[in-house]
C-alpha cells in the first residue's frame, strides 16, 4: 500500500499551472516534530520536514479559492518519485500525489477567504 497522510502548515503560495487542458497545483508543507527532554536532561530539539506537494483535478480550484502560505492542511496522498537529468547530472525528487485534503485552522493572516 502506498499512502500518506500529513497535517502541516503550506510554505509558499500554490503554483497553479495548466497542462493539456488539466491544471495542477505545486506547493510545500512543512510538518514539525515537537522537540522534548528526555528523563536524563538530554534536549531533543524540535524537527521539521519540508514535502513536495502536487495536487490535479477538482481539488485544484479548492486550492486555487483557499490555500496560501500559512494555511494549515490535512492531506491525504500517495508518494512519487521523479528522476531527470540535466546537464549530465541524475536529480531526484519525491512528491506526495493529493488525493484527498481538508482545511484545518483558521484562514491564514491576510487572506480574504
Amino acid at each position: 500500500m502506498n499512502k500518506v497522510q500529513l497535517i502541516g502548515n503550506v510554505g509558499n503560495d500554490p503554483d497553479v499551472k495548466e497542462f493539456d487542458g488539466k491544471k495542477v497545483a505545486t506547493f510545500s508543507i512543512a510538518t514539525t516534530e515537537r522537540g522534548y527532554t528526555a528523563q536524563n536532561g538530554t534536549v531533543i530539539p524540535d524537527r521539521t520536514d519540508w514535502h513536495n506537494i502536487v495536487v490535479w483535478g477538482g481539488l485544484v480550484k479548492v486550492i486555487e479559492n483557499f490555500v496560501k502560505k500559512g494555511s494549515q492542511l490535512y492531506v491525504e496522498g500517495k508518494l512519487r518519485t521523479r528522476t531527470w537529468e540535466k546537464e549530465g547530472q541524475k536529480h531526484y525528487s519525491t512528491e506526495i500525489h493529493v488525493d484527498q485534503l481538508e482545511l484545518l485552522g483558521k484562514p491564514p493572516v491576510g487572506s480574504d477567504k
